[in-house]
């Protein structure tokens, strides 16, 4: 583990996390979902999604999702939303991030672990390969499902 580097699983609504969270998800994304107390109750209760942050000498420094499912092809395990706050980038908190992941992916057993990045995200992809990720020339599609009235 590396120095003043902690990562740790939320397993409990922390109330306290909601303003990190949201702090690192306008760092992510020009077009931030904030997190309300009740988002962060059911991805923390939720079965299938593993939400795992990053602190620095004890303040939240970065996050990401594990997310997995039984498919007919085996297991799949996607990270999602890997974030480290800009003042501590350079200081190994994703790589740490992702390392612990892959541990924890590890322990949930065998399947394929995967996770999408901009090509634009230089930084991130080369953390990425350097993780052991492959890249694997597909198309990825997306779509908005609406909420019903």
């Amino acid at each position: 583990m590396n120095s003043g580097i902690s990562v740790f699983e939320l397993k409990d609504t922390v109330e306290r996390y909601v303003n990190d969270i949201n702090r690192l998800l306008a760092q992510l994304s020009s077009t931030p979902h904030a997190v309300s107390s009740g988002t962060l109750a059911a991805l923390v209760a939720s079965d299938n999604s593993h939400l795992f942050l990053a602190t620095v000498d004890g303040k939240v420094a970065g996050m990401l999702t594990l997310c997995h499912y039984l498919a007919p092809t085996g297991r799949k395990m996607w990270i999602e939303d890997v974030v480290v706050d800009e003042a501590v980038r350079g200081r190994s908190v994703g790589r740490t991030l992702v390392q612990r992941v892959i541990e924890y992916a590890g322990e949930l057993g065998p399947g394929t672990l995967m996770l999408t990045s901009r090509p634009s995200r230089e930084a991130a992809n080369a953390l990425y390969r350097s993780c052991g990720f492959v890249f694997k020339e597909t198309n990825n599609y997306t779509m908005s499902i609406p909420k019903k009235n």
